[in-house]
């Protein structure tokens, strides 16, 4: 039997986080750098905590005004500190839930600059391992800082996107782009379930490229979110895919 992850971005304030909860097996939690605030993700560490599902901390840019979606060229030594900052933040709120931070993954417009910008991944990849080396590192496969998790000793996660439209070289399509993104639930299931069963995923061009995926990301923001997410639970288990968080390591 397959088995996958399915995530979601929560503790934004703009989402049904309780439904999210009930069909995710993890949670990657705002860090209050692009969205939150200390009693929201409390709260919402609680839930995730009684709900069973694993929690990771989303570190973003200090861009709340912008959501976390707009790049900022940083000092590497700024972002290291902004990021530990965040994970050490969440874990208090997450151990004070009774749970605990497993794994770390940028979030908007540092996820995507990860993906290639060496610099920013390097600072990324030593936040984690200064704060705790057990972390794991959550991104798109073939990333720079997935590349330099795992040359740092991280454990990683390979994500794939259930509503985000990808480009032939198997980045995201820039959401200010047309094919950015995938409305209709039965489309996104649809696409669940050959990226996890196949490992491929057709692009904005209409190529099929390969998506290996540990975890798929179903975004807590988009319009029908919630309907997305029972759609693709029911699509992976009509397809014989079981639905679950990896053991911690």
């Amino acid at each position: 039997m397959s088995v996958i992850d399915l995530n979601a971005d929560l503790g934004e304030e703009i989402g049904d986080d309780a439904a999210m909860l009930a069909v995710v097996t993890s949670a990657n939690i705002a860090c209050g750098f692009h969205a939150g605030n200390p009693t929201v993700l409390a709260a919402t560490c609680r839930a995730a905590a009684a709900n069973g599902v694993r929690i990771g901390a989303q570190v973003s840019y200090p861009d709340r005004s912008g959501f976390g979606r707009r790049f900022i060229d940083m000092a590497f030594d700024d972002l290291v500190a902004d990021v530990v900052y965040q994970i050490g933040a969440l874990s208090a709120l997450a151990h004070a839930a009774g749970s605990a931070v497993t794994y770390v993954k940028p979030h908007g417009a540092l996820y995507n600059t990860v993906v290639h910008h060496e610099r920013q991944a390097a600072a990324v990849v030593e936040a984690v391992r200064s704060v705790d080396a057990g972390l794991a590192v959550m991104g798109l496969p073939g990333s720079q800082v997935l590349h330099d998790a795992a040359a740092a000793g991280l454990p990683t996660i390979t994500e794939a996107f259930a509503d985000r439209g990808y480009r032939p070289d198997g980045t995201l399509v820039a959401r200010t782009e047309p094919g950015a993104l995938v409305t209709d639930s039965t489309d996104v299931a649809a696409r669940v379930v050959q990226m996890v069963t196949t490992g491929t995923v057709v692009a904005v061009d209409g190529s099929t490229i390969d998506v290996a995926a540990q975890s798929i990301c179903l975004h807590g923001d988009t319009p029908g979110a919630v309907a997305h997410a029972h759609a693709v639970r029911r699509a992976l288990a009509d397809a014989g895919v079981e639905v679950r968080a990896p053991a911690q390591a």
